[in-house]
């Protein structure tokens, strides 16, 4: 269980539409990132799932029963915030079983339940502490704890790690993406990191504008974005575009190529620039370039590769590698 069917979803505040209108399928078991720049309607989209935000259009299915205008309490969902929201007087003990107290559930049973949730989530040893004596990391599983106890037909989470550092960050997104092959449940995952979408999704949902712009598997995005702005969006370092005669002679407005896609000489190359700054990471090294007559863009090297500031470097585009847009920013 855990199909979630939107049909023309619209969202209006007053005057201000901020989903225009939304036909999508997430099928039982998957893994699907909603991602896109700030104000997006990414979260607003998350909500109107929920059940948070009435819907001014269209319909919501779960499981193939129209829950439009269901109370969240209805919808057999669990969503996981950003906030932790943990009750700092309560253990972790509690915590996790509340939502089960107040659906009175029977003590043996919470109890079980609450044991199970901390075994999947290593919690076993923290639960008589309280959320002050844990780590941020520890504080989030609490939260994705108190989630699983539920046994809800799908997990709704709302940029959860945006408040850890970098190094937890990339613990919590192994750890949920292990959660998820673990509970074979339906999670929605919402994010404006497109690393985060890449790392931990079977369907990526881009959005811009609260318009859905590409949906597929994070490769499927990588390699045939439909338009500039997915192909732009998708990938880190992000997408070159050169406009121009270069493009022109390719038959397109502009052509997209990847940082990771040029062939790199000091000596000879269809595109000419000067390095400028050169950010080295051990493996790789990014180097920034000004083309000549043409934008700046990004490439990347070997992590030895022997450039320095200043430096004349040429590129070429790998063949089958470059991106045509037409003037509008469809891909052809």
């Amino acid at each position: 269980m855990g199909s979630i069917t939107l049909k023309s979803v619209r969202k209006a505040f007053g005057e201000v539409e901020v989903i225009p209108g939304v036909d999508l399928e997430i099928n039982e078991g998957e893994f699907v990132v909603f991602v896109g720049p700030s104000g997006c309607g990414k979260s607003t989209l998350l909500r109107l799932i929920a059940g948070l935000e009435d819907v001014t259009d269209g319909q919501i299915m779960i499981d193939g029963k129209n829950v439009t205008d269901a109370s969240p309490a209805k919808r057999g969902l669990a969503m996981v915030f950003q906030s932790y929201a943990l009750y700092p007087h309560m253990s972790v003990r509690k915590n996790i079983a509340f939502p089960l107290k107040m659906a009175k559930m029977p003590e043996a049973e919470r109890e079980k339940r609450v044991q199970h949730a901390a075994g999947i989530l290593n919690l076993t040893d923290y639960l008589d502490r309280r959320p002050g004596q844990l780590s941020g990391g520890q504080r989030q599983r609490v939260a994705i704890g108190r989630a699983i106890v539920r046994e809800p037909s799908a997990f709704l989470f709302d940029e959860p790690l945006s408040n850890l550092d970098a190094a937890l960050r990339v613990n919590m997104r192994v750890e949920i993406s292990e959660l998820h092959k673990k509970l074979a449940t339906t999670m929605i995952y919402v994010t404006h990191d497109q690393v985060e979408a890449m790392t931990m999704a079977d369907k990526i949902v881009v959005l811009r504008a609260g318009r859905i712009e590409q949906v597929g598997s994070p490769l499927e995005l990588y390699r045939s974005p439909a338009n500039r702005f997915v192909g732009g969006f998708i990938g880190s370092p992000n997408m070159n575009f050169i406009e121009g005669e270069v493009a022109a002679k390719m038959g397109a407005h502009a052509i997209g190529v990847r940082p990771e896609h040029f062939h790199m000489s000091t000596s000879d190359g269809l595109l000419g620039g000067t390095v400028g700054v050169a950010e080295h990471l051990g493996s790789d090294t990014f180097l920034h370039i000004d083309l000549d007559n043409g934008p700046h863009i990004i490439a990347r090297a070997e992590g030895e590769f022997p450039v320095h500031h200043g430096d004349r470097v040429y590129l070429t585009p790998q063949e089958g590698r470059v991106y045509r847009f037409d003037q509008n920013g469809l891909a052809i």
